[in-house]
């Protein structure tokens, strides 16, 4: 089954008791047992659910992964990861990445005994020295978040598997959709369901994929032992949001390569952030790995940071907000919002600096989005 199909008819089959084409959402804490130990395959929702199954195996399958386990949020799921390592182990992480990791490994886990370090560029080189000191990890996420760097799976994984080191990747930004890193050689994928996947804007959760039982069998445990569970309800939202994943996907991208056309042409704008612009300096890997070129897009203005805040302001369609890919569009200003975790000296050098501001394009018609942009800019 292609995509589309898989989103709609993977993971669950009408209720034979009812004939129920949606599955009920199974909101409840515990299951009987027949006797002790002797369970239907749930016995308490921190450990699992149905409804969370249902997720797992359609999620599982559009990134063409083995297995997958749905936890409360994003960071969420990278803390059940983060639970995996031990005191002492090294992740090594390519800069992009967004805000809420970098908090978590550095104001979290770096408690703990967890290494964290970032390299500004995946050369096949520079990895190589990197790598051969065995770090346990290697950690990024393409198309970056807000710049929108995109880096080459394929050649990150080979380099990485020379050294006997674990790729996790992020893969928010792309969805499914659009890229499957799993097959390009990671070992683990985790999203925010929250984002594309969920695509309304109305619920919170996260997921890792992986073809490695072993790593599935941990990431089930740390969900049960941490208590990272998300609700029945929750994942019932993200398994209706993805039926039409495929559809929004082509909308966003569409209305995406719109918007940075328009604001590639701007006087106002300096430099605009899209992978599916000829002009982006990553345009033929992006190309090569990933099918669409996602909803988001990125531009810093010729505008003082006060400017700056004023256009974002003065957008009717563009909603001034945290968070991405539900259906209405988006504005934010990563400096002070997604990304105001990151010392401002840090922010500076990795290039995130305060005339960014970044657009998650949603689906509205795209001349409409495009007037709003024009006004707010006319006027400020």
């Amino acid at each position: 089954m292609k995509f589309a199909t898989k989103a709609i008819h993977e993971g669950y089959v009408a209720d034979p008791l009812t004939g129920a084409i949606m599955p009920p959402i199974y909101m409840t804490s515990t299951f009987v047992q027949e006797a002790p130990g002797q369970t239907k395959g749930y016995d308490y929702t921190r450990s699992n659910n149905p409804n969370f199954t249902i997720l797992e195996k359609i999620i599982a399958s559009l990134e063409v992964a083995q297995h997958a386990t749905v936890f409360s949020s994003g960071l969420g799921a990278l803390t059940a990861m983060c639970g995996m390592l031990s005191q002492g182990d090294r992740v090594v992480a390519i800069e992009g990445m967004y805000g809420g990791t970098y908090r978590l490994f550095n104001s979290v886990f770096n408690r703990f005994g967890i290494q964290f370090e970032q390299i500004k560029e995946p050369r096949v080189d520079l990895l190589e020295n990197v790598l051969a000191s065995k770090p346990k990890w290697l950690l990024f996420e393409t198309p970056t978040n807000p710049l929108l760097d995109v880096y080459d799976i394929e050649v990150c994984a080979k380099v990485a598997k020379r050294h006997g080191v674990t790729v996790v990747i992020d893969n928010t930004f792309a969805t499914p959709y659009s890229q499957n890193p799993l097959s390009l050689g990671t070992d683990m994928v985790w999203h925010s369901t929250t984002k594309y996947m969920g695509g309304h804007s109305d619920v919170i959760g996260g997921v890792v994929a992986t073809n490695n039982s072993l790593f599935k069998e941990k990431l089930d445990f740390m969900r049960l032992a941490m208590g990272l569970n998300p609700s029945p309800f929750d994942t019932w939202l993200v398994t209706r949001g993805i039926k039409t994943l495929a559809l929004r996907m082509e909308k966003h991208q569409q209305n995406a390569l719109l918007i940075a056309q328009y604001l590639e042409r701007h006087p106002k704008v300096a430099k605009v952030y899209y992978p599916g612009l000829t002009s982006h300096p990553h345009h033929l890997i992006a190309k090569k790995q990933m099918r669409g070129f996602g909803g988001i897009v990125s531009a810093e203005f010729n505008l003082s940071l006060a400017l700056s805040k004023k256009l974002i302001t003065s957008l009717k369609l563009f909603s001034l907000a945290e968070s991405l890919g539900g259906v209405e569009s988006l504005v934010c200003h990563p400096a002070s919002m997604t990304h105001a975790s990151i010392p401002s000296t840090e922010r500076c050098r990795i290039n995130l600096n305060d005339g960014l501001i970044r657009f998650s394009v949603g689906i509205e018609d795209a001349s409409d989005l495009i007037d709003d942009l024009d006004l707010a800019l006319q006027i400020i």
